[in-house]
């Protein structure tokens, strides 16, 4: 969100790839890059013990284990259950449950060392054992962990070695300067639990999680809510709040009542709901910037879509700034997108085919493909404002070349399930998002052709390559002109239709206090809910 996520040497923590929620959520990575002005304005009230929290979530969780989690509401619950080595906000490092990380010399081991007395929520010591674990579960194939790639370097995975009870070497095969970036992205699992699991992501198991972080499993309820509760043993001190209920919400507009009558105390609001949620002067309305592209997947699963120049005639077909506006009302909520790379990850550059509005040029591409009387089908989240505001400009923008479209309005549930099928021909156009973090790395998870999150389904071995060279490039000079090549093959081949970089907006009812200590965070609204209070 979050297979999604990257890896950047100063890194974030959040990755979420295109799934259900409209977003496709995949793994983690830190909040990146944020303006301060984004940032909730100071807090009135003192700190006090007690009281609960209410977050909607538009779906159910799917597995609840950070090893497997890309969709924003699964992150979301991880983010509290859950706790990482370190984090990264805005270029600092703040160590979690991990004291210390160090280099070899030769840049090729890093040990870390755990915090002395480290528990899981069931009151078992949180050890080395649990850390070599974790990582031998990713990088077991049998286990599919999304995370594989990024401790595989060039066909050769890491190896992981225990010192001690509190220490771990991670040997790499060369050096990468992508390391850092990917450790930062995962959150251990406990090696009592899930020892001898044939299939950790399909494990009774993850139905009570045993996590590490600030508040613990209590009770789910699929369909209606899944409530966490404080864990008095947390290393870092017990959180303000006494729980933490993620209210299962799929329809906005009902939520969004809910919320005004205090039902709710905590969700993700859309720009069209931006002034009237506002206006009650109720909550604080906080825009943020996450780091996210909002993107249109062509399909390459679907013969006509394989070429390369209807999915160019497609770009050009589409007026940007129209749809910007259709969707997000106005670009004080999204920033027109070039490059498949977000602004704040390193590497980054808008020094790409823009795929300026231009009709005659779409007809043209199309007639030259042979592409007459087109027709084609367009999956969206129904619940998703933004994008059936899309969808409805889609249709009609494509159909002024030629293009008739069919428009496949679907539950999140419904949609991340086709998304995930590698051999889905359901749809041949589809809407997403995801958030990477400021690691260029993490990206290759979306576009290399063996990677699950693959959802365009392109496939070009010399493409991969460069993913590859770039990973283990430790020259920024040389690192940042392959990523550049990335970013410039990629518009070039049309493999997605970029959108915008969106801001996400979310609201939270005025009686809660210590916002700023909590941090705005891509993917998962706050960063630590432990430092929230009722006032």
């Amino acid at each position: 969100m979050r297979k999604k996520a990257g890896i950047l040497a100063l890194l974030s923590s959040v990755m979420i790839l295109a799934s259900g929620c409209g977003t496709t959520e995949a793994p983690k990575q830190d909040a990146t890059k944020q303006d301060a002005t984004q940032q909730p304005a100071a807090d009135s009230g003192t700190p006090k013990s007690g009281g609960s929290l209410v977050i909607a979530v538009g779906d159910d969780p799917q597995e609840i284990n950070p090893l497997y989690a890309g969709d924003r509401v699964t992150l979301t619950i991880d983010q509290s259950l859950f706790a990482p080595f370190f984090s990264i906000n805005n270029g600092k490092k703040t160590f979690v449950l991990a004291e210390s990380l160090t280099q070899s010399p030769d840049f090729k081991t890093y040990t870390l060392k755990l915090r002395d007395n480290l528990t899981w929520h069931d009151g078992q010591k949180l050890t080395a054992d649990d850390v070599v674990f974790t990582f031998d579960k990713i990088l077991d194939e049998k286990q599919h962990s999304f995370f594989r790639s990024l401790f595989v370097f060039n066909g050769k995975p890491m190896t992981v070695k225990k010192v001690d009870d509190r220490t771990v070497d991670f040997v790499l095969p060369e050096v990468t300067a992508a390391f850092e970036g990917a450790l930062v992205q995962v959150y251990p699992i406990p090696k009592h639990i899930f020892e001898g699991e044939a299939d950790i992501e399909k494990s009774a198991k993850n139905q009570a999680p045993v996590g590490s972080g600030p508040f613990k499993f209590k009770e789910y309820k699929p369909g209606e809510y899944l409530t966490l509760e404080r864990f008095d043993n947390y290393f870092a001190g017990k959180s303000y709040l006494d729980s933490v209920t993620y209210r299962i919400a799929k329809d906005t507009n009902a939520a969004n009542l809910a919320l005004q009558n205090g039902e709710i105390n905590l969700k993700y609001i859309d720009p069209q709901d931006f002034e009237k949620i506002n206006g009650t002067q109720k909550f604080n309305v906080i825009p943020y910037f996450e780091g996210r592209l909002a993107y249109m997947v062509f399909n390459q699963n679907i013969d006509i879509l394989k070429k390369k120049e209807v999915r160019q005639a497609i770009s050009y077909a589409i007026n940007k700034k129209e749809l910007i506006e259709a969707a997000y009302l106005s670009t004080d909520f999204a920033e027109p997108a070039s490059s498949i790379l977000t602004p704040d990850t390193l590497y980054a550059t808008q020094d790409v085919e823009k795929y300026d509005y231009d009709a005659e040029k779409a007809k043209k591409l199309l007639a030259d493909a042979g592409a007459s009387n087109l027709k084609l089908r367009l999956a969206y989240v129904n619940s998703n404002k933004a994008q059936t505001s899309q969808a409805l400009y889609v249709q009609q923008k494509l159909k002024e070349v030629g293009i008739e479209v069919e428009l496949q309005a679907l539950d999140p549930s419904a949609f991340s399930k086709k998304s995930q099928d590698m051999k889905n021909t359901d749809y041949d156009l589809s809407f997403g998002g995801y958030i990477m973090g400021y690691e260029p790395d993490a990206y290759k998870s979306l576009y290399v052709s063996t990677e699950a999150y693959n959802y365009s389904h392109y496939s070009n071995k010399e493409f991969d390559d460069l993913w590859a060279k770039a990973a283990v490039e430790t020259d920024t000079a040389k690192r940042g002109e392959l990523y550049k090549k990335i970013q410039q093959t990629a518009a070039d081949e049309a493999l997605i239709y970029p959108i915008a970089y969106t801001k996400s907006i979310i609201a939270i009812d005025k009686k809660y206090g210590g916002l700023e200590e909590a941090v705005t965070k891509p993917v998962t609204m706050f960063d630590d809910l432990s430092k929230i209070f009722v006032k």
